[in-house]
């Protein structure tokens, strides 16, 4: 058998510490590997650039900017240090929004995620659920402008416009009967005179067997019940005690002081009590033309009209007042944002596996064992993301304060956003504060913003 030699010198073998020969046309130079490189670093920096120059613009040179000039004072030529940062600890004005800004963090996220988690959950099991969350849903597609002139109204004391204090009167006026007769009162030389509680009382005991007159004036006629008939004169009757309460005030002019003239109207449903050592001993209504008639009781009694004929009818509550104003604003939030809240949680409800659930239920869990115990901690991931969306979205909040709050009760609702308005372009404006108030609502979402990156990424890994 014949052996071919092979030509050329042969390939040592690599020894220790001698590294292998390249092979010729294995692959690119190590030059033009990092030119590549460079040529690839070169091209995304092309591609980020419009992004950096607009971050910077918009993001990088505001805050920078803000930053130098809360160091300044009002007209910017004189630099004051951190004097603009201990003014807003000394301003009345801006520790209200500060106090009202935390109250909005505990209250406005918390309520929304919980509606929302409870509308995700009820619904899941109706068939008409599609439709009630799109209802839920419909705020969000609103803006805070226009939701502010919504509930502007809503919040309108007048039970007459407000929708919230139309139903509360409603419901108040179910249980409490409100008067027909506000500011009724006596007239001139009449035999009544004040008691206690807004009462009337007549200056001397009455006698059965007499008819008792009890004028009042101050009830316009336009505000009369409806169905106010003129007032008649009581018929005096043995062992009774009669009168008529009506208004002693004749259209026009004219009539008689204390006395029942033809076109008078009757004051009809008013409660007549008797007293008798500070007892009400008899007591009675008057009817349709104002009369009314106590029994033998009444004899040397004093005739006394309670104050409740005189209330004033139920006005409602005051929602815009200084008391109210944040939970109410809170409320118009609350009424946008846990529509938004129940589409998230509602998306990971979704993603719950059912084979869980049905095994709490084989093993005798209970819907709120199965409902607190699973559920909520598989949808813990997700609520931790609404929470954390709304929160960072409640430090800017400023249009629906703005909108909602009346001008005499805005001190009341103040908020950090509103207040950076008022201090930087207001009536008597302050850049250098102002500055100051929008590094603090900086310093303020950011750790929120940095839990929330460090939250995604644990979740991605």
């Amino acid at each position: 058998m014949t052996t071919t030699a092979t030509s050329g010198p042969a390939t040592p073998p690599a020894g220790p510490g001698r590294a292998p020969r390249p092979v010729r046309g294995s692959g690119a130079r190590p030059g033009s590997r990092s030119a590549e490189a460079r040529r690839r670093r070169l091209i995304a920096a092309a591609f980020l650039l419009p992004a950096l120059v607009l971050l910077g613009a918009l993001v990088v040179h505001p805050i920078g900017y803000s930053l130098y000039r809360s160091l300044f004072d009002r007209s910017g030529d004189t630099f004051v240090g951190g004097d603009n940062y201990a003014e807003i600890l000394r301003d009345d004005t801006i520790r209200t929004a500060l106090r009202n800004t935390a109250v909005w963090v505990v209250l406005a996220p918390v309520t929304a995620t919980a509606l929302g988690l409870i509308f995700a959950v009820l619904t899941e099991r109706v068939r008409w659920g599609t439709a009630f969350k799109l209802l839920v849903f419909m705020p969000m597609a609103i803006s805070m402008l226009a939701a502010g002139i919504i509930f502007r109204l809503v919040y309108d004391h007048d039970p007459g416009r407000g929708v919230a204090n139309a139903v509360w009167v409603g419901v108040h006026d179910t249980f409490v009967s409100a008067s027909a007769f506000p500011g009724a009162r006596p007239g001139r030389d009449s035999p009544l005179v004040p008691d206690a509680d807004g009462a009337f009382v007549t200056r001397d005991p009455v006698r059965a067997g007499t008819a008792v007159l009890l004028p009042l004036v101050g009830v316009a006629p336009e505000a009369l019940p409806r169905g106010t008939r003129t007032a008649g004169a009581a018929a005096a009757g043995p062992g009774e005690v009669t009168g008529t309460v009506w208004q002693d005030f004749t259209r026009g002019g004219g009539g008689r002081t204390n006395a029942i003239d033809p076109t008078e109207s009757a004051f009809a449903g008013m409660r007549v009590e008797a007293v008798r050592g500070g007892a009400v001993v008899e007591s009675a209504t008057t009817r349709a033309d104002g009369t009314f008639v106590l029994s033998a009781k009444a004899d040397g009694a004093l005739l006394r009209l309670p104050g409740s004929n005189f209330r004033a009818p139920y006005a409602g509550v005051e929602w815009l007042g200084p008391t109210l104003v944040t939970p109410a604003i809170i409320g118009a939030y609350v009424w946008m944002w846990a529509g938004f809240a129940m589409v998230l949680i509602g998306a990971g409800l979704a993603a719950v596996p059912r084979e869980l659930l049905e095994a709490a239920r084989v093993d005798g869990a209970n819907e709120w064992q199965v409902f607190r115990r699973i559920t909520v901690p598989l949808l813990a991931p997700v609520l931790a993301v609404v929470l954390v969306t709304l929160v960072i979205n409640v430090m800017k909040i400023f249009d629906l304060v703005y909108v909602i709050a009346p001008g005499a009760v805005q001190d009341d609702a103040n908020v950090l956003a509103l207040q950076l308005y008022r201090t930087s372009f207001g009536t008597d404006a302050d850049p250098g504060l102002g500055s100051a108030i929008a590094v603090l609502l900086l310093a303020l979402v950011v750790p929120v913003m940095l839990y929330n990156i460090r939250r995604m990424r644990r979740e991605a890994r």
